[in-house]
Parts: structure tokens; sequence; C-alpha cells
């Protein structure tokens, strides 16, 4: 039978405590909240202030709710006034001596039975727990900032946690109204297990001057929908938070990618720790503003040359997103002239321009002069030489470096002197198909992202050779297009796909692992991170193989260890379980 706990301490009552005490109060629990001193019991009872003021303005409580709340909340500064409470919750600053004297104390002060959890986000639950005399009791529960209003707990079980206290714990956080992943004992347990990694490869793309800050960020907030960019997020998060993180995730995992990157530790050193200082990879208007400030510290990559005029586009393809971006074009007041390999798929790809303009008639996202002036716009053919007169050309086959070099090479014969030839490619070099070529200058990557029609983002990639005019041309073309151009180099996954697809290849080894199951991860990182799909869920949308295929790519051009394809997932690809496409991925969708 599951144990109800009635008498909940927290230790340490900063913005994390405060949140969490307010949390239990709310829920009926008589919370006992202490403090190091009189300073930051003050400071305690200001958040709490502040919060509860929050929530009967946005409706979520009543003012005689609130008062109760806080009449729920008793605070001090002596340990002592924890000794009768049936479960006492460690929410100091993240360093493994002051927790383990902090445990120690608890140990020595709670009664048999009492259970010591810790809101570590890193550290190892398993060392504070062998330092007691009670390593069955204790157990990790990371909580989510802020705590009031985020939906996740992360119950973090040690090879020793005995079962019904594990039950006991997770029926509390059903209790107070948060959804519970349970985990194993390792740094960063499921959802910082996964983000940091990722933030610091993201770090590591901004170090190198790969791509700016502004167009990392945007990458990740319009081609994935992430609630925030990454680099954002960090100084959200906190520099010195993100290196502590990163530090204890590299003592467990010995993983390079874990190691924090030089930049951090500089910013760190520097006093310089994101938003609550007022500056960090961002400049803010104050301390703890959300306002970002113009600067010059992120580098701007060369100077912006006048565009080569376009009034004729030309799309070679007749796939979903040759459509989208045939529709997107015209739409925009381009003559556009798609080439198909069929009349058959001529047809195919003005019925999918058709349908998808007839939605938006319908949704009064446009009038019916403008669809008929758009349809008016579109023209296709079976015959390259009927793109010789486009002064942008934007190829959009299948992913197939010796197919797309051997149109590449046609195309050189075709075009006028001066039209940009562009690759959609998501992952192949683009200096590849801009090599066949006379014109490298003209060649740069466009990548869309689907639905064209829909997705905001384009990566402009420009190779080497790739000639300022060219570059500028194809982002004004986005531009007017209504896209979000951001530019990266010419290496393997771009923005996007270089920080997506490590991250859902570590989500794979940590299932392989057995460390925790599908639904907790997925959980972990849509309630507690904000993303709008979890990793197995995502990938099952992409498709094994594809995302198999990236992951290879990936590892083939960085030769990060870390970085090899998941087993697990090279095993599902082989037995054909692919995803949505074929009812069977991660999960059975056929159900």
């Amino acid at each position: 039978m599951v144990r109800e706990f009635t008498k909940v301490g927290v230790v340490g009552l900063g913005t994390m405590g405060a949140g969490i005490a307010e949390v239990l109060a709310r829920s009926g629990l008589q919370v006992v909240g202490v403090e190091r001193d009189d300073a930051g019991v003050e400071r305690a009872h200001g958040h709490l202030a502040a919060s509860t003021r929050r929530a009967v303005a946005s409706g979520k409580l009543t003012d005689d709710e609130a008062s109760a709340l806080l009449a729920r909340i008793s605070t001090g500064t002596q340990l002592a006034a924890l000794a009768d409470c049936e479960l006492v919750i460690e929410a100091i600053p993240e360093r493994m001596d002051s927790k383990k004297e902090l445990f120690a104390a608890l140990d020595a002060l709670l009664p048999e039975g009492a259970v010591l959890a810790t809101n570590t986000s890193a550290l190892s639950v398993t060392e504070l727990a062998t330092g007691t005399s009670r390593p069955s009791a204790v157990v990790g529960l990371h909580w989510f900032n802020p705590a009031p209003v985020m939906g996740l707990v992360e119950v973090v079980r040690t090879v020793v946690t005995d079962p019904s206290v594990l039950a006991d714990v997770q029926a509390l956080v059903e209790r107070v109204g948060k959804t519970g992943a349970t985990a194993g004992d390792r740094a960063g347990f499921i959802a910082n297990a996964l983000l940091f990694g990722y933030l610091n490869n993201a770090l590591r793309m901004y170090e190198s001057r790969y791509a700016s800050r502004e167009d990392i960020d945007a990458a990740m907030r319009l081609g994935t929908g992430h609630p925030m960019g990454p680099l954002a997020l960090l100084d959200l998060i906190g520099l010195d938070s993100a290196y502590e993180i990163l530090q204890a995730m590299y003592v467990q995992s010995r993983d390079h990618r874990h190691a924090p990157t030089p930049l951090l530790k500089q910013y760190v050193s520097a006093g310089l720790l994101g938003r609550k200082s007022g500056r960090g990879l961002y400049t803010y208007a104050a301390p703890d503003s959300p306002e970002v400030l113009a600067d010059a510290a992120s580098p701007v990559a060369g100077q912006a040359s006048a565009a080569r005029p376009v009034r004729s586009i030309g799309v070679v393809g007749t796939g979903t997103m040759a459509s989208g971006i045939v529709e997107v074009c015209a739409r925009a007041g381009y003559d556009v002239v798609f080439r198909a390999r069929g009349e058959d798929k001529l047809a195919a790809v003005l019925r999918k321009v058709e349908l998808s303009l007839d939605k938006a008639l319908q949704r009064g996202r446009m009038s019916e002069p403008e669809r008929m002036s758009t349809l008016s716009r579109i023209s296709g053919t079976t015959e390259l030489d009927d793109l010789a007169h486009c002064d942008l050309v934007i190829e959009a086959v299948v992913e197939d470096l010796a197919i797309k070099t051997a149109l590449f090479a046609a195309l050189d014969d075709v075009l006028q002197p001066g039209a940009v030839l562009a690759t959609t490619t998501s992952s192949l070099p683009v200096i590849e198909c801009a090599r066949v070529t006379s014109r490298p200058q003209d060649v740069v990557g466009m990548h869309w992202f689907n639905p064209a029609t829909v997705m905001r983002l384009v990566e402009v990639v420009p190779t080497v050779r790739t000639a300022a005019d060219a570059l500028q041309t194809v982002v004004e073309v986005c531009a007017r297009t209504g896209k979000h151009p951001v530019r990266c180099g010419d290496r393997a996954g771009f923005i996007v796909n270089a920080l997506l697809f490590p991250y859902l290849n570590d989500a794979v080894k940590m299932l392989e692992a057995r460390y925790a199951d599908i639904d907790d991860i997925d959980l972990a990182m849509t309630r507690g991170c904000g993303h709008p799909m979890g990793p197995f869920a995502l990938m099952d949308v992409v498709g094994l193989d594809v995302t198999l295929a990236i992951q290879r790519t990936l590892y083939n051009e960085f030769r990060e260890p870390g970085d090899a394809p998941a087993p697990m997932l090279e095993h599902l690809v082989r037995a054909g379980y692919l995803g949505r496409k074929t009812g069977r991925g991660f999960r059975d969708s056929r159900r």
C-alpha cells in the first residue's frame, strides 16, 4: 500500500526550493522550509508572495486559497524544525560536498522510515545515498523551473532504492499534479542528459564561427519547433549552471561531447552568466531582463552584396518538397516553371498545387483572384531546355549525390550565364554539386523544410566557391517568399540536422541501455523541455531509415565516436521497422 505523506520538508528556498514548497502546499501538504540565513528566508517569502499573486491574477487561485497555501508553509533557519517530517527534499546549490554534508545531518535528525530526496539535476544520487545510514530510502526528485508551472518531475532510482519508497514518491508526484518520468541514476538523468549534449554541440558550432548565434537559434526554433534556440536557452539556464552540469556529465561519461566548450568556461570565468547577470551569449537590457540588446558579439560573415535580379524561377522535381516550393515562389509573384520526367508527374504536381491553393481559399488565406493569378504564373515541362531563361533554378530531386551531380552538369549546359543554381539537399556536400559545373560561383545550398508552404526556415549554404551576389540573391528570394534564411557553412547536417540527429541518436542509446523507457524519455523532453514531440515520436514521423542515413552521414563527416549510429536503430531499420510509413517503428502504430 502506498504511503501518503502529510508533512514534507524543503531545504533551500531559492527560486526552485520556494517553487517546490508552493506546489506541495497547494496540494494540502504541510511544508517546513529551511534556509541558510534570515536573508534567505526573506527572499523566499518574496518568491512565494510574488508567485501566489500571479496565480491569483491569472485565476488559478482565489485570495482565500492563496492565504491558506501560504499558511501551510512554515520557514526558518534551523534543520531541527524538520525532525518530524516524513520526506525532506534538498534543493541547495549543485555542490556535492555541500549536499553530502546536508544529507549526513538530515540522516542523523530524521526518524526511521523518513525519505530523503535530492533535487539535483546532474550529481550522483547513489553517492548521496551511500553516505547515509538509509540508502534504500534516498531518491532523486528533479523538478523543472519554474516548479509551479512545469508539469514534469524526474523520479530517479538508484540500484539500492527500495521499490516501495519509489512507489511512495511517485504517488506524491501525481498527488501534487505533476507527471513523473522514472529514470536510473546517471548524470543528467533523462532531460538534461539529452538536452545538454545538444546545447554543448550548439556552443561548439557558435565557437567555430560556423554560424551566428542568431542563425543557430532561429534554425532550431523555426526548423524543429523548439520554444527557444539553444544559445538563448543556455543564457536562461545560466552559463555557470550549464558548465557545472556538463562537467558532472563528463566526469561520469568521459564522452568528449559532454566536455564543456572552452568558450563556455571563458564566459563563466568572466562573470558573463546569462540573463541573471545581464550578459552572456547575448546582452540584455538589465540583469534578469528578457529584453535582448543588439551588440557586436556575434560574428558577421562578410558584407552583403547586391543581389542578381530574379524574375523567373525553375524547379526540378515533382515530390512534396518540389510542389511546395513551386507554390511558394508563384504566390510570391515569381514566374515558375517546373520540370518533371513525364506528363503524369506534371499533372500530379499541378493537382497538388491546386489542392493546396483551394484549401487556402477556403480558409480565407487568399482570394479567388490571387489563386488564379498564382496558377497563371506556373507552367510545367518535361524538358530541361525549357529552364534556359530562368534566373534561379532550385533542384529538389531524390537525396542521391550521383543523381544530383548528373542533374547539375546537365543544367550547366542549359542555363544562361549568371543564373543561380540551388540544391535543396539536407545533408550532402553542396560543393560536390558545384564542382561538376563550369560555374561553381553560382551554386548555393537552399535547404527548405517540409512542408515548404508552412515551414518558415530555409538554410542557405554557400560553398568556398560561392560568389557573394549569388548568395545574396538566394537570401532575397527567401525574404520575398516569406521565409527566414539562416546562413551556415557547407558541412554535413548544416545547422538543424547537425544538432537534432545526434540528440535523437542519444535517445536511442539511452533506451538501448535500459536506462529509461520510450514513454518516459518522450515525456521528459515534451513536458520538461517544451519540445513539440519527444525523440521517439519524432523519429517515427521522420522515418527510422532517414534518421539512420543522416546520422551515418554526420558520423562519417565528423568522426565523433559518440555519434556512431545506435545499434538498436540499425537493427530496427534492417527489420523493416521504419516508423509511421510502415506502421511500426519504435511504437506500433497499427494498434
